[in-house]
């Protein structure tokens, strides 16, 4: 098992990125990757603590899927503890038969106030699984990071670069 730990800057407010983080819509939007994003599915998504999610990701071409028969991924967790503005502690377990990429990860989202009035955040992805490197751990937060920054930057992820 690995971690991951990565911040950004957001010229945002806090209440801005936490609103963010919770809303089902927002973070199909942010968190799904860009070969994943037509056809996905937020399944369930309670943003209170003790709430459950389940999110489906349908791969737009199957060609890029792990395997032959292959054509989606999927994850189920909840949230543990949410801290408005402050904190979001989620566990979550990808849908799989391959052992390793099984087993509880607990990702940790915490938003301070930046110098410049924006935010600051730092998300901790523990327990990462060891199917999943981390180099590609890491650019697959990067990257859903750059699509968040936009989204509480910019309102939609034409800003996205």
């Amino acid at each position: 098992m690995s971690t991951t730990r990565i911040g950004r800057h957001i010229n945002a407010p806090r209440s801005t990125v936490y609103r963010l983080l919770l809303d089902a819509d927002s973070v199909k939007a942010w968190m799904v990757p860009d070969d994943m994003a037509k056809a996905s599915r937020v399944h369930r998504f309670e943003p209170h603590e003790g709430g459950a999610f389940s999110i489906t990701l349908i791969y737009d071409d199957a060609a890029d899927a792990d395997t032959a028969d292959a054509q989606h991924d999927a994850y189920y967790g909840r949230f543990l503890s949410l801290t408005p503005d402050e904190r979001i502690v989620e566990v979550l377990e990808f849908v799989t038969v391959r052992p390793e990429m099984s087993g509880a990860q607990t990702v940790t989202f915490t938003l301070t106030d930046s110098a410049d009035g924006g935010t600051d955040l730092d998300v901790l992805h523990e327990d990462v699984p060891p199917g999943l490197s981390p180099p590609d751990n890491e650019i697959g937060w990067r990257t859903a990071l750059t699509k968040l920054v936009a989204l509480a930057e910019h309102g939609s992820l034409a800003g996205q670069q």
